[in-house]
């Protein structure tokens, strides 16, 4: 799926860096990385050459829009899908998270936590399809009052699936991993598909 925007690399991230700072669990070493940048496209690059791949890939989740930052969580699930067994509630997780992705209407947002249920909030499929019910404006069941979640779900969930994705099976290829994740997030942001090979099992 292409996500269509401007050609720059960046075109889809939010800019400003400050309403994000409070979501990236920064340690000493990340403020420090950061120390006078005001804007995310700046702020990764720089997370990226400091090796801070994890708050690099965390920024991303909170900088990407609603529907690339699930579709993104999506592509690092199958990315690594093969490192472990797959089970069947969790294929339909992401499946569902990517139904609502390329068709946003409330009903297959809602299909999408009904298939993280089923999966039990174990999984980057799972957390994929909890990033696309809380894209949405209500927590609260269709016949009831709106309860709207919170701006920064979001990213929460994304930035859960991706770093679930990125220790699944062999944590030891949790680097090599986020360094495509990276690649597979600038794509997007360009409007691009954001596609990652299947890693071998």
């Amino acid at each position: 799926m292409s996500i269509q925007t401007p050609a720059s690399g960046a075109g889809k991230l939010r800019r400003e860096l400050s309403p994000l700072l409070p979501h990236l669990q920064l340690g000493a070493s990340g403020m420090a990385a950061l120390a006078g940048c005001d804007n995310s496209i700046e702020a990764l690059d720089r997370l990226e050459q400091a090796g801070l791949l994890v708050e690099a890939a965390r920024l991303l989740a909170y900088a990407l829009p609603a529907r690339e930052a699930v579709w993104w969580a999506c592509a690092c699930s199958r990315h690594t899908a093969a490192s472990g067994d797959q089970p069947a509630t969790e294929t339909a997780a992401r499946e569902a998270a990517e139904a609502w992705v390329r068709r946003p209407t409330d009903e297959l947002r809602r299909a999408a936590m009904k298939e993280a249920e089923q999966a039990g909030f174990r999984s980057p499929e799972a957390w994929a399809a909890v990033a696309a019910f809380w894209s949405g404006d209500s927590m609260a069941p269709p016949e009831a009052p709106k309860v709207p979640p919170q701006p920064h779900f979001t990213g929460l969930a994304v930035a859960g699936a991706v770093a679930l994705a990125a220790v699944r099976g062999l944590a030891s290829r949790r680097d090599a991993r986020l360094r495509h994740f990276l690649v597979s997030a600038r794509d997007i942001a360009a409007g691009g598909a954001g596609r990652l090979e299947a890693e071998p099992g």
